[in-house]
């Protein structure tokens, strides 16, 4: 295997992995580890330009460091990602690849399931590396993080609807979900389970029909959900569904998923905010998951009940960022970056005393 060093401005570690036996081409980010260890899963796309699998991989390193800085996990930020594709180019010789790629960070870096992978394909990093998690209970691990992601966003929106009209019940609320994947499925079975509209679109036609004979709602073109008239849009598939594009489209009063970097650029934030739409930011309203395998990771190992309480805490960590956001006359994004740097910046103090005093 080659791997060699990428440079990245800001990033800790940057490294490209390319392995002609097993037909890996993957990326590894570790953007900060000032609270611990960079936590974040390993996504599977088929990139049409290895290049874009670079941009993403560090786009979302970095949001890993805020998602974990807010959410208090005591973990640090990082990401990987493979270019090819999860339907037909996963193998058991590609993930062994990969988890001794994933070793080569000797711990600085630990990954878990993310889109385009699954607990089978961390069983099979798990044969090449220890620094690998979400495996299942019965494994000693804390199992699929993806229903506690999805509890959280739930409750979230649950938040998001209470900062916009005072009540947090969903009931008779009008909820579009942009994607139905493990996430996205689940935080629609737990809005439909109390009452709400559901608007839903994936790319993957079956994993609709299935929904719908499970939870019910309408089902629009992927190309139509965005523009969906709603209370809340929620996207829970890629990053960069608010855009330049798709800003004039929005008929929501509040944007609150579990997709990870859903503003293209920061400014999409404040034009959110300029338009009347408040944003749930991602890495704050998605982190139930990296809270779960964080519990996992922490002393006395994997304690469901004491992962759940915690997970039930991201409604707590939007408040806060709500609340610096109309007091400050700033966006949710902004308030959202400030909490997650002033958490940053209070682990980083003791780490310069220790420094100062050795």
């Amino acid at each position: 295997m080659d791997i060699t060093q990428v440079p990245a401005a800001g990033f800790e570690d940057v490294r490209r992995a390319v392995d002609p036996g097993s037909g890996l081409v993957a990326y590894i980010a570790v953007h900060d580890t000032t609270l611990g260890p960079a936590l974040g899963g390993l996504r599977m796309w088929p990139y049409p330009d290895p290049g874009q699998g670079l941009s993403d991989v560090l786009r979302l390193a970095e949001g890993m460091t805020y998602k974990n800085a807010v959410a208090r996990t005591g973990l640090g930020g990082g990401k990987a990602v493979i270019v090819g594709d999860p339907a037909r180019d996963k193998s058991t010789a590609l993930f062994h690849a990969m988890g001794r790629f994933v070793d080569a960070f000797a711990g600085r870096y630990i990954t878990a399931e993310d889109v385009g992978t699954c607990v089978e394909d961390m069983r099979l990093l798990g044969a090449a590396t220890p620094h690998v998690t979400g495996l299942p209970l019965e494994e000693g691990s804390s199992g699929d993080p993806s229903p506690h992601t999805a509890l959280g966003v739930y409750l979230g929106i649950r938040a998001t609807l209470a900062e916009l009209t005072g009540s947090d019940s969903v009931r008779g609320r009008r909820v579009a979900i942009q994607g139905l994947g493990a996430v996205g499925a689940g935080v629609g079975r737990l809005l439909a389970a109390q009452g709400a509209t559901l608007v839903v679109a994936d790319l993957e036609p079956d994993r609709v029909e299935r929904f719908l004979r499970e939870a019910g709602g309408r089902a629009v073109a992927p190309e139509e959900v965005l523009a969906a008239d709603c209370d809340v849009l929620s996207p829970c598939a890629l990053g960069g569904v608010i855009r330049d594009e798709t800003l004039p489209r929005l008929r929501c009063r509040a944007v609150a998923g579990a997709a990870n970097n859903q503003l293209a650029e920061a400014r999409h934030g404040v034009e959110l905010a300029r338009r009347g739409i408040l944003y749930a930011p991602d890495f704050v309203i998605n982190a139930g998951g990296v809270i779960n395998i964080a519990v996992g990771l922490g002393p006395g190992g994997y304690d469901p009940e004491r992962a759940r309480r915690r997970v039930e805490s991201v409604p707590e960590a939007l408040r806060e960022v709500y609340s610096e956001a109309r007091s400050r006359g700033i966006s949710t994004h902004e308030s959202a970056l400030r909490l997650a740097r002033r958490n940053l910046e209070a682990g980083r103090r003791p780490a310069a005393a220790r420094e100062r005093r050795a």
